[in-house]
């Protein structure tokens, strides 16, 4: 008992820190490129190891139990691609930013759910399975949806590169996470007490991941403006608020809120600045580089604020 209690302490207390890490993380990186540049492809390999470390902590039933609540599966994908791409439409139009900049907000409001929602999900105690689930359904819907919605909001069909980004789901999510979850069926009472280290290990590989995207993204932050800034940050909200508190209304469940809070204010935005480049212009990645960067440090405090709430809810009630 002591053991799992000094585990659970040392978990609340490194995700307390996330956020500055993060920090700390991105503004060396920017000081210093050349010495995360060539860590680029070990970005996949980190993600996926996180995923393993998740999967062990998760059970089949909780899966399936994912299935049977339909309502939150919709709602969440709604939100998904209802809200974020008209709140990026709408900002940065409102905001007067030139073409190119919008279309890039859109794309990045019109794809899917973003790998480091599942993480950041999972540091803030939310349902990972529900997070997971909703990141493997908008990315499949996602091959007809984002086109669509970049089509309709900025008037420009958008090709997805279809089995390349089902490929990287089925390599970054879903086979690590089958693999996690096997084993904690198999092997989950032998490896009880190493389950502890696992959320210390997601928190610095996301740091380190941060910080590699960071580096690779220098001269778009150096290009963009504030006024570019604020859009990311005002879409950003509205994605965390419009998930939280649509979550909360519709399943009147606190984690539930947290987890569609995550999955609806983090974007894939990877794929939204490898569109952009591809189909539009370098200045259309500048709006996902920089979600890259502020959706991880938003997300890192929000899990840090509601997993330092739910340690000292459970503190208080164990000396209670």
């Amino acid at each position: 008992m002591r053991t799992a209690a000094g585990s659970s302490l040392t978990t609340a207390n490194a995700t307390v820190l996330f956020p500055l890490l993060a920090l700390l993380g991105s503004l060396l990186a920017y000081a210093r490129p050349e010495w995360l540049i060539p860590l680029r492809p070990a970005i996949v390999p980190l993600l996926g190891l996180v995923m393993f470390g998740m999967g062990v902590t998760l059970t089949w039933q909780q899966f399936a139990a994912v299935w049977r609540r339909p309502q939150q599966v919709g709602l969440g994908v709604a939100l998904q691609f209802g809200v974020m791409p008209l709140a990026a439409w709408g900002i940065g139009t409102l905001l007067g930013l030139p073409a190119a900049l919008i279309a890039g907000m859109v794309l990045v409001g019109a794809s899917p759910g973003g790998t480091a929602s599942n993480v950041i999900c999972y540091l803030a105690r939310g349902d990972v399975a529900l997070s997971i689930t909703l990141t493997a359904a908008s990315t499949l819907l996602a091959v007809i949806a984002t086109p669509l919605l970049t089509w309709l909001y900025v008037g420009q069909q958008v090709p997805v590169p279809v089995w390349e980004m089902l490929l990287s789901v089925a390599k970054i999510v879903v086979v690590p996470v089958i693999l996690g979850v096997a084993v904690n069926t198999w092997l989950g009472e032998r490896i009880g007490p190493a389950k502890g280290i696992f959320p210390l290990l997601s928190m610095l590989a996301i740091v380190l991941i941060i910080a590699i995207i960071v580096a690779l993204n220098v001269g778009n932050i150096a290009a963009a403006g504030w006024l570019m800034a604020l859009a990311v940050v005002l879409h950003n909200a509205v994605g965390l608020g419009a998930g939280y508190g649509l979550g909360w209304l519709v399943a009147r469940d606190l984690r539930t809120a947290r987890t569609l809070a995550i999955e609806v204010g983090m974007q894939n935005s990877g794929l939204a600045v490898a569109l952009a480049v591809q189909y539009f212009s370098a200045a259309a990645a500048i709006p996902g580089a920089l979600f890259s960067i502020w959706h991880n440090l938003s997300g890192a405090a929000m899990a840090a604020l509601w997993s330092r709430r739910l340690a000292t809810a459970g503190a208080d009630l164990e000396h209670g």
